[in-house]
């Protein structure tokens, strides 16, 4: 496992994931990974996106942050039905918000706010409804 977050920032990561999927039935996870083998962000962040299974929630509306931190490196992927509703800066919007945490070294931070700013997102267009379920574990999950 890595070694990267406290007990108590892990367990405020996923607290943040749970208050934002509170509102809606889309998912959200974090994932690290110890580093790349040579290969890109965005390739390795998409092999992690479906070997996590994110591709299987009903609505398609999974969230994946995807972050690096040995190679300082990150990448947020949403699934297909949030793609096709979110505007075409929202991605990177997202991607600035981590990005100036990060460099303050505020990576708990950073990742409490994307969450929160993706759930706010996740909500507009995947409002929860009385049926939802939890289709994906909210802990983070780590690579080799």
């Amino acid at each position: 496992m890595i070694d990267f977050f406290k007990k108590e920032e892990e367990k405020a990561i996923v607290k943040a994931i749970q208050k934002a999927e509170k509102h809606t039935s889309g998912e959200i996870r974090v994932h690290l990974e110890r580093e790349l083998d040579g290969y890109g962000v965005l390739d390795v962040a998409t092999e992690v996106f479906y070997i996590l299974e994110m591709e299987k929630t009903e609505q398609r509306n999974g969230v994946l942050f995807f972050i690096v931190p040995s190679e300082k490196q990150f990448a947020i992927l949403g699934d297909k039905g949030i793609n096709e509703k979110v505007p075409d800066d929202f991605w990177d919007d997202i991607r600035d918000v981590l990005a100036s945490y990060f460099k303050n070294k505020q990576f708990k931070e950073g990742i409490c706010r994307g969450v929160e700013r993706v759930g706010e997102k996740l909500r507009e267009f995947y409002p929860y409804q009385s049926d939802d379920k939890n289709e994906l574990p909210d802990e983070i999950s780590y690579g080799d």
